[in-house]
């Protein structure tokens, strides 16, 4: 079995686009965050408010569907614990990128996808995929050489954050595709990001780390952050639903190409050859990764 088997069923069609739609988001997302930290508010205050946004999404969207926003009891304290566990592995990832290089941190954290397919593999859920072994490789490697990976100021605790963090939302992907199956992914959606958003805000006012912008600007990405951010959780679990927690997670990887991009149209940021030949190779990864049996 391929790493993400595109067979002639539209559904995984749609799914692979809703989930690079979802990467796409993550990445202007992140994009308008680090703008809006220039305008004078801070990661933990942008990763607090931004949950705010698909949970209030999700409330008018649901109603306008007609969908009860009331789980059974099981589904609800399920998806609620998600929420906790949410907000703990960003809150870990955000201490990571503070105390080792962001590149580590980030490479350590996109470990998620390989970890994703391991849990499914040892539960008996899925099938773990040579092909998917080998993308994952290969992303991660041109991932190394994208991001310029130094290996200096390392310390255990911020190696540990990062990596709490990666299997954090490995097992948030994973358990709630279990949840909700190929049903509707919205309700469950609606409860995690409900969960983490109080946890955070309640860990922001805990620190006294509450910084709103204090530009106009710095207001503009800030609202930004958090509806491209709310586009994007919305559909990346939508995508899980219609094609898996490792289809989905593989694809994330699309994130890391887009950013590349955003910074150097955006943020001015250049690119050396090696930089460009890692996005190069993340690319082949993830269409080798697409293509059918």
């Amino acid at each position: 079995m391929s790493a993400i088997n595109v067979a002639s069923h539209p559904r995984t069609w749609v799914g692979v686009t809703v989930a690079l739609a979802a990467a796409v988001g993550f990445a202007l997302a992140n994009t308008a965050a680090s703008l809006a930290y220039h305008g004078g508010s801070n990661p933990l205050t942008v990763a607090a408010a931004r949950f705010l946004v698909p949970t209030a999404a999700l409330i008018v969207w649901l109603r306008a569907s007609g969908v009860s926003l009331v789980l059974p009891r099981r589904d609800a304290f399920a998806a609620t614990s998600l929420g906790v566990v949410t907000a703990l592995y960003t809150w870990a990832l955000l201490r990571s990128i503070s105390s080792i290089p962001f590149a580590v941190a980030v490479l350590i954290f996109y470990l998620f996808p390989l970890m994703a397919a391991v849990i499914v593999a040892i539960f008996g859920w899925d099938k773990f995929a040579w092909k998917t072994g080998v993308a994952i490789v290969l992303a991660l490697v041109g991932l190394a050489l994208a991001l310029d990976v130094r290996g200096g100021n390392l310390t255990i605790e911020g190696v540990a954050l990062a990596f709490f963090a990666a299997v954090g939302l490995a097992v948030v992907i994973v358990v709630s595709s279990r949840v909700f199956g190929k049903g509707d992914a919205r309700p469950l959606t609606l409860y995690m990001a409900a969960a983490a958003s109080v946890l955070l805000l309640i860990l922001c006012a805990a620190r006294g780390d509450f910084a709103l912008p204090k530009t106009a600007s710095g207001w503009t990405f800030f609202a930004a952050a958090g509806v491209l951010y709310g586009f994007a959780m919305i559909a990346f679990f939508i995508a899980v639903s219609m094609i898996g927690p490792v289809r989905s997670s593989l694809l994330s990887y699309a994130e890391a190409v887009i950013s590349a991009g955003l910074g150097v149209v955006v943020l001015g940021q250049a690119l050396t050859l090696l930089q460009t030949a890692g996005i190069a190779l993340v690319i082949l990864a993830l269409i080798g990764a697409t293509q059918p049996r």
